[in-house]
């Protein structure tokens, strides 16, 4: 029942979109808010406290056995990326809203409180900044990404006051380590290792680092009937050649994985050749010295690129998170609550970023992994079985109260 009722919650918040027809909820976004707001009523039915901070980030709290404890965190985020899929983010919020309601039933009063986090932004679509929500709580949101501005030139700082957020307010988010036992967040598995060995459930060793870059390509806009062909300083040619010199990279590079995912052209006529063009790069290896090396080749390429074609090429770093161990002593707790739920404990590494690298600055931080229909993900064909989800809410339940009795 429990499951189901997981399940029944990620299709009502699936109603809360921007796109009509599609699942888009982005940050500081009407459609965002909505969800929050229905989240933070399941959370108070629950007898939970609840409270939002200043960057929009929801939290409900349930009281330990003092009520000036610590808090054990547990959750995820409530934003997706365009056209979406249901379980991404809110499968995390949802289950651990369900296991501390199972806990609130039974009365149970552990020597920690426990918080439910739902966070304002971790796909960083809008403003492209990686885990803002969880960044605010860690201690590491940076000033001038308030003065970042989306496609239709809204900074991040109107945008969070018109969303009823707080710009001044953000140092007040932070957190420290003393008031944080530790995070622990379920999460689909976005791969397809647990499918594939018949396995509801898996334990994450840690996250691999990841750098974003926003590219700026200027070259000269001109006819596209009169402009000879010898000479021209084409923005657009130059940046597919930059294209595929990163996927080449990606692909050259062992557990490399290197992505283009934006990429616009102006003045974006049919009969003008494009003069400037802005693209995004997303590379991660779970190994930081490569993922350096990896980026080195990059702005190789990017310089022979513009020589060539007499393109100037520029970059500015979005992001940039360094590689993330989960930490030894939660993750040996979590192996033990799945081997008594009778499932072996896989060890998955992850290859997308989640909250815990942000929180893993003030407390110790694990992961669990669900098995997901055909390892999609980032997709409205995201998908999972009510059983696993069952799965998931036992294991998590029993590693909280073993955690509970541990010294």
């Amino acid at each position: 029942m429990d499951a189901a009722t997981v399940m029944a919650r990620c299709d009502a918040l699936q109603e809360f979109t921007g796109e009509p027809g599609k699942l888009t909820r982005l940050f500081a976004t009407p459609s965002l808010e909505a969800a929050t707001v229905t989240v933070e009523g399941w959370m108070r039915d629950a007898g939970l406290t609840t409270r939002r901070d200043a960057v929009l980030n929801l939290f409900g709290r349930y009281e330990g056995s003092k009520p000036d404890a610590p808090a054990f965190l547990v959750g995820s985020h409530l934003d997706s990326v365009p056209d979406g899929g249901r379980y991404d983010g809110p499968l995390g919020v949802l289950t651990a809203l369900a296991v501390v309601e199972r806990l609130a039933a039974r009365k149970a009063r552990l020597p920690f409180a426990i918080e439910v986090c739902a966070f304002s932004d971790e796909e960083s679509v809008r403003y492209g900044t990686t885990y803002l929500g969880s960044s605010a709580l860690a201690g590491a949101f940076q000033e001038a990404w308030l003065d970042r501005a989306d496609r239709d030139g809204i900074t991040m700082r109107d945008a969070l006051r018109a969303a009823g957020g707080d710009p001044d307010g953000i140092p007040a988010c932070a957190r420290d380590a003393a008031s944080t036992v530790g995070w622990l967040e379920l999460h689909i598995e976005q791969g397809p290792s647990l499918e594939a060995e018949g396995l509801p459930i898996g334990v994450v060793t840690g996250i691999q680092a990841q750098v974003r870059h926003s590219w700026e390509l200027r070259g000269t806009a001109g006819h596209a009937g009169t402009t000879p062909m010898a000479g021209r300083r084409d923005a657009l040619s130059a940046a597919a050649e930059l294209v595929l010199a990163i996927e080449e990279i990606g692909r050259s590079t062992p557990d490399l994985v290197a992505t283009v995912g934006v990429l616009d052209a102006e003045p974006g006529a049919m009969n003008v050749i494009p003069g400037r063009v802005v693209l995004t790069s997303d590379i991660r290896h779970p190994d930081d010295a490569a993922l350096v090396h990896a980026l080195m080749a990059v702005d190789g390429a990017a310089a022979a690129i513009a020589a060539k074609r007499g393109v100037a090429i520029t970059s500015t770093e979005l992001s940039g998170d360094p590689s993330v161990p989960c930490d030894a002593r939660l993750r040996a707790v979590l192996a033990d609550a799945i081997g008594a739920e009778g499932f072996p404990a896989r060890d998955l590494a992850s290859g997308a970023g989640h909250d815990a690298a942000a929180l893993a600055r003030i407390c110790p931080v694990a992961m669990l992994f669900l098995r997901c229909e055909g390892g999609i993900s980032h997709n409205p064909a995201e998908n999972v079985d009510v059983l696993d989800v069952a799965v998931a809410l036992d294991v998590m339940e029993r590693a909280i109260l073993d955690l509970g009795m541990r010294p």
